[in-house]
C-alpha cells in the first residue's frame, strides 16, 4: 500500500479497506442522509450483498451514523450494488 491509500473500516464485516472501493454513506447536516458525497459523520460499506443486508438486519448504519436512515439509501445502495455485479459479468 502506498502511503496516500486511507484506510477505512466497513460497518458490517469490520474490515479495514481502502476507501475507494468502499460504499460512502453520510449524515449531511443539511441533506439528510447522502450517499458518495458531504460533508458530516460518515459510514462504509463493503460492495457486497452480505454486507449490505448484515447493515440492513442489524441497523449497523443507523448505529454509526447516529440517525435514522431512511429505506430509500438501502435501495439505492442494492441498485448500484446489482449494477456493479453487471458490468463485471458483462466484462467477462
Amino acid at each position: 500500500m502506498s502511503q496516500s491509500t486511507v484506510l477505512r473500516r466497513c460497518v458490517s464485516c469490520r474490515k479495514l479497506l481502502d476507501r475507494q472501493k468502499l460504499l460512502k454513506v453520510t449524515r449531511d447536516y443539511q441533506d439528510g442522509v447522502v450517499l458518495s458525497n458531504g460533508m458530516g459523520r460518515s459510514a462504509y460499506l463493503c460492495p457486497t450483498e452480505a454486507c449490505l443486508e448484515e447493515a440492513w438486519r442489524r441497523k449497523r448504519l443507523q448505529k454509526a451514523l447516529r440517525c435514522q436512515v431512511p429505506s430509500s439509501i438501502f435501495e439505492v445502495l442494492q441498485k448500484r450494488l446489482n449494477d456493479s455485479i453487471d458490468s463485471v459479468a458483462e466484462a467477462r
